[in-house]
């Protein structure tokens, strides 16, 4: 019988990159649909229509104290290219409002609600990236403020002087004879065309670095931001096309194909932001490809062994004298996402069998002397974690079936005796009485 011959590594490298894209894909696709990243994205525009002319009239502002606010123009052009002929009516339009834009006469209370609405807009992102990154505590009031303001009076000038720098070199005599001597003229040509993509691909890669609350690594950030920046720039060249040949949506929507188109590429910017972000998060741990899901949903036994495992892990760690397990830790030591692990943690420390000494990282120490805590106390509290409830429910006046109710909590195989349903009505009472159950 003849033997399949082994592939070739050529062939092999080919099929790890397929298998590698498909399960880059599948993670896209679910972060997109499970996730509800379309539904934050929706929500970034509706935010930004509302920030962005507060936004520039900031920018705008202090950009003019440093003599660079001229480059606000082409930048916003940039930004807006791929709405095509309408970029140049649209730009022109915000750049005339924020002109007329009087900062100066908005008063102290004035000018505080228009830094409020900037601060909004970025607080709004760095929550659509918290829920990507898996972190549940945002920023402190203080860092808000401190960081937030840092970007949006640092970065604009920083920004737009590179800018500005960068096109006056154009216009320098050195420079100008430089360009004329080949190869220097083709080199300063090719930068020229690859520069916006290099500051694109900056901009997202700082993005993803500065905006989660949490230590975000350079490589990750970096991968995310250059997906990312080349996909934005890619999808830009291809919404231009579209508007080239959409001119039937202008004699449809008339005026207002202009605001439509706008907050579609809006739309289609932001999911791009946060889909850089899901690929940086990924990079940064790449276990969390393998999960078919991002919050598995547990069974009830499930968490219960958790639990055990979860508290077995800590407390050896504790008996040996170790440092406090963190939930990253955790988490891989069982091979499962954050959440669930998360939950079951909060839940252990609720019912004071652990401690919290760290919030920020989520580390975690045993809170009792390990003689103390029966494991059945360690069931009974993920088993009866949650809201209690008093609940009236219509429950026949069979006494029967109430003492069996009430001994669920101890044993439910041997409080139901292998009883079934049709056993219980047949000596169901026809008047029955609401009885009040816990929860």
């Amino acid at each position: 019988m003849a033997t399949r011959a082994p592939a070739s590594k050529p062939t092999r490298e080919l099929a790890r990159l397929i298998a590698s894209a498909k399960k880059w894909l599948k993670v896209l696709i679910r972060e997109f649909n499970e996730d509800g990243l379309k539904q934050r994205a929706m929500s970034l525009v509706y935010t930004t229509l509302l920030s962005l002319a507060p936004l520039l009239a900031v920018s705008f502002s202090i950009l003019k104290g440093f003599g660079v606010h001229n480059q606000i123009q082409p930048f916003l052009f940039e930004l807006l290219a791929p709405l095509g002929e309408k970029a140049t009516e649209l730009t022109q339009t915000i750049i005339a409002f924020v002109e007329n834009l009087q900062v100066g006469v908005l008063g102290f209370v004035g000018f505080l609600m228009l830094f409020y609405t900037v601060i909004s807009l970025i607080d709004q992102i760095e929550s659509c990236f918290n829920y990507i990154w898996r972190i549940t505590k945002p920023r402190s009031l203080y860092r808000r403020f401190s960081d937030y303001l840092s970007v949006i009076l640092i970065g604009p000038v920083l920004l737009f002087s590179a800018l500005g720098i960068a096109a006056s070199m154009g216009n320098n005599t050195i420079v100008q004879h430089l360009i004329a001597m080949e190869p220097l003229g083709t080199l300063y040509y090719l930068v020229g065309m690859v520069l916006p993509y290099i500051l694109t691909v900056a901009a997202f890669t700082f993005i993803y670095s500065f905006i989660p609350n949490t230590q975000v690594k350079l490589r990750p950030a970096l991968i995310g931001g250059i997906s990312a920046g080349l996909t934005w720039k890619t999808t830009g060249f291809l919404f231009a096309a579209f508007m080239a040949n959409s001119a039937q949506y202008s004699a449809v929507y008339s005026g207002f194909a202009v605001i439509l188109l706008s907050m579609i590429w809006l739309y289609i910017s932001w999911l791009i932001l946060l889909l850089g972000g899901v690929v940086a998060f990924h990079s940064q741990f790449p276990h969390y490809l393998n999960y078919s899901s991002r919050r598995p949903h547990l069974s009830l036994l499930s968490q219960e062994r958790l639990s055990l495992v979860l508290m077995v892990l800590i407390g050896r760690h504790h008996s040996h004298g170790g440092s406090a397990c963190t939930l990253k830790d955790l988490a891989d030591a069982v091979n499962l996402p954050w959440e669930p692990v998360a939950d079951l943690l909060e839940c252990l420390k609720h019912s004071g069998f652990l401690v919290a000494v760290n919030d920020d990282v989520k580390t975690y120490l045993i809170a009792q002397d390990t003689d103390t805590i029966l494991l059945s106390d360690i069931v009974g509290a993920v088993r009866n974690f949650g809201d209690s409830l008093q609940l009236s429910l219509p429950i026949p006046n069979n006494p029967t079936l109430v003492d069996y109710l009430s001994k669920l909590a101890d044993s439910p195989a041997l409080a139901l005796d292998n009883k079934t349903l049709r056993d219980f009505l047949e000596t169901v009472s026809d008047n029955p009485t609401a009885v009040k159950l816990k929860v």
